[in-house]
């Protein structure tokens, strides 16, 4: 009945971007989540305002949460304004919510969000990574790593 999810999701346009997340984690799986949000903090996430670096998701019960994710108060915004860091629900199938909640508790995993962003279909969307902490000499082997890389291919354009 249901398809599974792409590997690679189809984003439109990107609002937030957890770029640190990346080295300071090494990355098992990516999930795509929707996240429930008021009508000021979708507008002001359209004026791509909002960021994502200090955040985590947590589960809480059956329920996945996006916690310290800073979406400022919409300028033209009223009294119904919306709070800027407060907590925002992550919309997730239970049986990821199940797997989330199992490799967090019993393997030590933590839940990352790499990006927030709008899809094809104009739905705020959060991709969030369950990720293991990396320790500092594997931060030192990513970064020696990247860097052989970029030098291998400035090798490779040299040499024709």
């Amino acid at each position: 009945m249901s398809r599974p999810k792409p590997a690679t999701f189809d984003k439109k346009k990107i609002v937030a971007e957890n770029r640190r997340a990346r080295f300071e984690y090494s990355i098992e799986t990516v999930y795509e989540a929707g996240i429930a949000l008021t009508g000021t903090e979708v507008k002001s996430l359209r004026f791509g305002q909002g960021t994502i670096a200090e955040s985590y998701a947590e589960v809480r019960g059956e329920e996945v949460w996006l916690v310290n994710a800073n979406v400022p108060e919409f300028s033209h915004g009223n009294r119904f304004n919306h709070e800027a860091k407060r907590p925002r629900k992550l919309l997730l199938h239970e049986r990821e919510i199940n797997k989330l909640h199992g490799a967090v508790a019993r393997e030590g995993m933590t839940l990352v969000p790499l990006s927030v962003y709008f899809n094809s279909r104009g739905r705020a969307k959060v991709e969030l990574a369950l990720a293991k902490g990396r320790k500092d000499h594997d931060k030192r082997a990513a970064i020696k790593e990247r860097e052989w890389k970029r030098e291998a291919g400035r090798l490779m354009r040299e040499r024709g």
